[in-house]
């Protein structure tokens, strides 16, 4: 392979990944806990957006709280996670890696 062709190729599969980034900062990801009680909104690049907590969990107490807090982000985690993964194959499929 001839460097202007590995060169072009490279230039090819910088913009198939620019390009999936920006879809993946305009996806959203929605983390849902025990039923609703709390919902997490975040981007497909992490980026936190809202988070719902239903007023009956609020009397539970805070250790209640941040526990469902924390089980409504890593449900919306794991979703941007798999999506992560999936644009960013499709965004990388047929181009060949570096060993």
């Amino acid at each position: 392979m001839d460097m202007e062709s590995l060169m072009a190729q490279a230039a090819a599969l910088q913009n198939k990944v620019a390009d999936a980034q920006e879809q993946l900062a305009k996806t959203m990801i929605k983390g849902i806990a025990d039923g609703g009680a709390c919902i997490v909104d975040m981007t497909g690049k992490y980026d936190l957006l809202k988070i719902t907590i239903r007023p009956d969990v609020l009397s539970q107490g805070a250790d209640a709280v941040a526990d469902i807090v924390m089980s409504a982000y890593m449900d919306a985690k794991r979703k941007a996670d798999a999506t992560i993964d999936r644009v960013m194959g499709e965004a990388t499929a047929g181009m060949p890696m570096p060993n």
